[in-house]
């Protein structure tokens, strides 16, 4: 039976870990994979995660299972740093755990389709693993640009997307920090976007991963908010690891938006995110999610959280600021690096430069271009400029 399987391709991103690791110069850099990094290059557990760690150690006195719904104790108390301060919308919001945010995003996409959703029109470049899920959910999906050559979002495009969507159709939204880009909507284009989807009815999801390490926690939910304000309904797909630094102990959080009054219709759609959620995974991952439930119940080490976040943010806007100020780096303009938001920017260059700059200058990655900022230091970033001058001049 298994011979009929055809084989895949290996993920682009892993090769590229393997190949780096194997590199033996000491001044290679790694641009590549997409996890936060300091000025010394490392990738550290926050001061607030050890902490209420810590707690759960000394305190939990139980294993057991939570149900398909996991922590409601951290789904909530994320709830108002995500929507407001009118955290529920006035009953109108429920939300659940998730493994990650890619666990949020499926589970949005699976139940959008159970509901009726017949197309989802996303933004390109997006996120690789978007098009993975619409693809083994079997939803069908449209592109549309979402940026401009000059490394401006294409507002036009994402309207004209809305616009000319049918009955029963769906957009994707990046919250803030578009992956791959950098590049976000301002908050004009939100209001166009948010006034576009009211008017023709089209089923919002966002995908919010990297609030907090745009221009701040609120800032980069300002957006996406004036948008829920507007519309009756919306998915929203949450992801805790990269603003917590819990990659690999994938918490997220999912959350469904009804109209007001709607309880019946926020319950019905409730249940069945609950039964998609235990024909998935059955139960999400506790530990992740109870050491934020802790962290945001505990002023003390919200306080420590928060400026934690706060160092990570300043830094990229260090770099990015660096980056700005080079100008022209041979044939690529760095400018437009310097206004984008969180870890990724796209850099204008063929996959035969992306070869040249590993092999000639040991510097590491993706072969669309996509860069992660926060793999650059004080230290190599001139010697990130003058190699991309030096491939592409």
């Amino acid at each position: 039976m298994l011979n009929r399987l055809e084989p895949q391709s290996p993920d682009a991103l892993l090769a590229l870990i393997k190949l780096h690791a194997a590199d033996e110069r000491t001044d290679k850099v790694d641009l590549g994979v997409g996890v936060y990094r300091t000025g010394q290059g490392d990738t550290p557990v926050f001061g607030a995660i050890k902490a209420a760690e810590q707690r759960l150690v000394d305190t939990q006195d139980s294993k057991s299972y939570l149900g398909p719904e996991g922590d409601m104790g951290f789904v909530n108390a994320l709830m108002p740093y995500i929507f407001g301060s009118d955290a529920t919308m006035g009953g109108r919001i429920a939300g659940m755990q998730t493994p990650g945010g890619t666990g949020a995003v499926r589970l949005a996409v699976a139940l959008a389709r159970k509901a009726g959703m017949t197309r989802l029109h996303m933004g390109t470049p997006s996120w690789p693993n978007h098009a993975q899920i619409l693809g083994d959910t079997g939803l069908e999906w449209a592109p549309f640009d979402h940026s401009n050559p000059d490394g401006t979002a294409n507002i036009d495009a994402v309207l004209a997307a809305i616009r000319g969507a049918g009955p029963n159709e769906g957009v994707l939204l990046h919250g803030c920090c578009h992956n791959p880009t950098g590049i976000d909507y301002s908050l004009e284009d939100w209001a166009a976007i948010g006034d576009a989807v009211a008017e023709t009815g089209v089923f919002p999801i966002i995908d919010t991963a990297y609030q907090g390490l745009g221009a701040g926690l609120e800032e980069d939910a300002a957006g996406y908010r004036s948008l829920l304000a507007k519309v009756p309904e919306a998915f929203i797909a949450y992801s805790c690891d990269k603003n917590f630094g819990m990659y690999r102990d994938r918490v997220g959080a999912f959350y469904i938006m009804t109209g007001a009054g709607e309880v019946d219709t926020l319950d019905k759609a409730f249940s069945n995110a609950n039964a998609l959620a235990r024909a998935s995974w059955s139960m999400p991952p506790d530990h992740g999610a109870a050491a934020i439930r802790l962290i945001l119940r505990d002023s003390d080490l919200t306080a420590m959280w928060l400026d934690e976040l706060d160092q990570m943010r300043t830094r990229m806007r260090q770099v990015r600021a660096r980056l700005g100020e080079a100008g022209m780096a041979g044939g690529v303009d760095m400018t437009p690096l310097a206004s984008q938001n969180g870890l990724f920017s796209m850099l204008p260059v063929s996959k035969e430069q992306v070869v040249r700059l590993r092999e000639e200058h040991g510097i590491y990655m993706a072969g669309s271009g996509r860069i992660n900022v926060a793999g650059l230091t004080m230290d190599n970033i001139d010697k990130f400029i003058e190699a991309v001058a030096d491939v592409t001049g």
